[in-house]
């Protein structure tokens, strides 16, 4: 049952409540997850999955279709034993076996006793599953249908539309840095500073003719995504920032309607960023010369604009003869 048809369901009484409640919890942390790159009967697709204790999420696409199933306790237990004749296992073992063969393969670790395959229709995607629980052979089908269209803009289009945002904004930020840089260093040549090797020395920075050459020679072989791989594991980390801020606002919006405290974190919870988490990427930590990533909207320009005005340099120092790089 995917997040469309559960909110679909009457629900009477707190059960139905309850399982609304863990339906609102897996794609609250499904959003939270990265998107990986993993490869099926030799084609390449794009998928997130999230496991908890009431069930699991799973989103995948091949970049022409988006496929999702969202499965609660009892849908586990049915269909494992629909699936596993002769095992029989509480639905809580199922759940953390899935979570084992799953979240490895969406590491970029591969499993040599695991094998995946799916079958693919317009409207369906199954992906099998073979291995083994406790010495015995363990089946599994995820049986996803078409993600809804809301599904898909809050996991791809929103997200991207605001990884697009930020990168804009540190963009500038990057060209305000190397246009102060420039006058830095011509301030440090008119008081005689000399470089000490030649090969260090570099032309001055200028903005539009950085983006010419960057659309040029640089755009054709960054924009390709046909094998899949659209998110390098920095933009991984910048995705998981971005989708944070929208899940942070989900569950005050809900706490807010419902009275509940926060929810429990993600059983699957993607792995922290390599130096900081991954809302440092958004929230610069404080400092003299940090400025926030996010400016007004008066302050973001566009990436083709003129370049800006360079900041006059520090007063000069006493003029004397220097040695070194500068000095």
């Amino acid at each position: 049952m995917d997040l469309a048809q559960a909110e679909a369901t009457p629900n009477p009484g707190g059960a139905g409540r309850s399982r609304m409640e863990s339906v609102t919890e897996l794609e609250d942390s499904l959003l939270e997850q990265p998107w990986a790159s993993v490869r099926f009967d030799q084609a390449t697709f794009m998928a997130k999955a999230s496991f908890r204790d009431s069930g699991y999420a799973l989103l995948i696409s091949d970049l022409s279709s988006v496929w999702y199933e969202s499965a609660d306790a009892g849908v586990v237990g049915q269909r494992a034993k629909e699936l596993n004749k002769r095992l029989t296992a509480h639905v809580s073992s199922f759940l953390t076996r899935l979570r084992g063969l799953v979240c490895p393969l969406l590491d970029g670790r591969e499993n040599g006793a695991t094998s995946f395959s799916c079958q693919r229709s317009p409207s369906q995607l199954t992906l099998h599953v073979k291995s083994e629980l406790s010495g015995l052979p363990l089946y599994w089908d995820f049986r996803c249908a078409l993600a809804p269209a809301e599904m898909i803009s809050r996991h791809l289009v929103r997200p991207l539309m605001g990884m697009s945002l930020a990168l804009q904004c540190h963009v500038r930020q990057l060209v305000s840095l190397l246009l102060q840089k420039n006058a830095e260093i011509e301030d440090y040549r008119e008081s005689g500073a000399a470089l000490s090797r030649g090969r260090l020395r570099t032309e001055p920075f200028e903005e539009e003719s950085f983006l010419q050459t960057f659309v040029a020679e640089t755009l054709p072989a960054a924009c390709h995504v046909g094998d899949g791989r659209a998110f390098t594991a920095d933009l991984q980390q910048l995705y998981v920032a971005v989708c944070q801020q929208e899940a942070r606002a989900a569950r005050k919006r809900h706490r807010s309607a419902s009275g509940d405290s926060e929810f429990p974190k993600c059983a699957s919870s993607p792995a922290p960023v390599q130096g900081g988490t991954a809302d440092s990427l958004l929230e610069p930590e404080e400092g003299p010369a940090q400025a926030p990533l996010v400016p007004p909207k008066a302050a973001v320009a566009p990436l083709a604009s003129p370049a800006r005005k360079a900041q006059p340099p520090v007063s000069k120092a006493k003029r004397k003869k220097t040695k070194g790089l500068f000095g």
